[in-house]
């Protein structure tokens, strides 16, 4: 890893096209935290479900999303009852996690395209193609982008993909594995070529919960963090 003082600029992270190299650096992030915080075990749902769940969980915590899933899953049972529903009942149901107004029209529009071009409301069919097919038709319906289409690609179908939020994204810009500049979509391109993809998913929630416990956006606990010795943007 780069020392102090190196220019975030520059993207030490990214990854020669060729021969698909992994940089030691990162294989060193992956496995302290893995050491540190352990190897995860995730719920797997259904596509389908696990698609809302994540358009739930946009700009919002966790206690609030599930709280908004549950009320929308005790009001509208099934699928076919949220696709017949009023646009505000769905509005009110998923109030809770905010931004309900456009994430009613999210859902909506997800199980409306689905239902229309499969004639059923499940995305199982996904599993058929392959990781850049199905991540080309997720990120196809309104409001669903890079992170949500990788989050259920890997934890639904276990097809590779690096799944990139605020804590993935700032954590790695800190540690210089990606440039300073580089956005949260293509820093979805670079982490994957960055990692091998039986560590995608371990990664992917070690680094947010590191994000969460010690490299807090505003103050981040360096003088705790077990990457400080490597880390380039460490305060202390």
């Amino acid at each position: 890893m780069s020392p102090p003082g190196h220019d975030n600029n520059s993207e030490i992270g990214d990854v020669d096209p060729e021969t698909k190299r992994i940089p030691a650096e990162a294989l060193v992030v992956a496995d302290r935290l893995r050491d540190e915080y352990g190897i995860p075990t995730v719920r797997q749902m259904p596509p389908l479900e696990e698609l809302v769940l994540t358009i739930l969980s946009q700009n919002t915590n966790d206690v609030n999303r599930d709280r908004a899933w549950m009320e929308l899953r005790d009001r509208f049972p099934t699928w076919e009852e949220v696709l017949a529903a009023e646009i505000g009942e769905i509005e009110e149901a998923i109030y809770v996690c905010g931004l309900a107004k456009a994430k009613a029209s999210y859902i909506v529009g997800a199980l409306r395209q689905i239902k229309e071009e499969t004639g059923k409301l499940n995305l199982d069919y996904l599993s058929d193609m392959g990781p850049d097919e199905a991540h080309e038709y997720l990120i196809s319906m309104n409001g669903v982008g890079p992170k949500t289409a990788a989050i259920v690609l890997q934890f639904s179908l276990g097809i590779p993909a690096f799944p990139v939020d605020t804590h993935v994204h700032r954590v790695t810009k800190r540690l210089g594995l990606i440039g300073e500049k580089v956005s949260r979509e293509k820093a979805h391109e670079i982490l994957a070529d960055m990692f091998p993809e039986e560590r995608y998913l371990d990664v992917h929630i070690n680094i947010i919960r590191h994000g969460r416990q010690v490299c807090d956006a505003r103050r981040p606990l360096c003088q705790n963090c077990i990457l400080n010795d490597i880390c380039p943007s460490r305060t202390v």
